[in-house]
């Protein structure tokens, strides 16, 4: 049985997650000396659209669907 029974797999991921970590370091500064020179707005970037912004609801669908077909309209 050879000595190095997932040795190698585990450096593997460490020397990846290293790498990864060193690369969220470098933006960080980057974003920080950006900001210090006044090109981006401080805070927080802005990101993607939230999660609930573009899945479909299907519920709320529905009651639209069957709002629109009775006409919406409530006597």
């Amino acid at each position: 049985m050879p000595d190095s029974v997932g040795k190698r797999k585990r450096r593997d991921v460490t020397a990846r997650k290293h790498a990864a970590r060193e690369e969220r370091r470098l933006a960080r500064a980057s974003r920080k000396k950006d900001r210090e020179a006044g090109l981006i707005e401080p805070g927080p970037p802005i990101g993607e659209a939230e999660q609930s912004e573009w899945l479909r609801d299907p519920a709320g669908e529905e009651a639209e669907a069957a709002e629109s077909t009775t006409g919406g309209e409530e006597t």
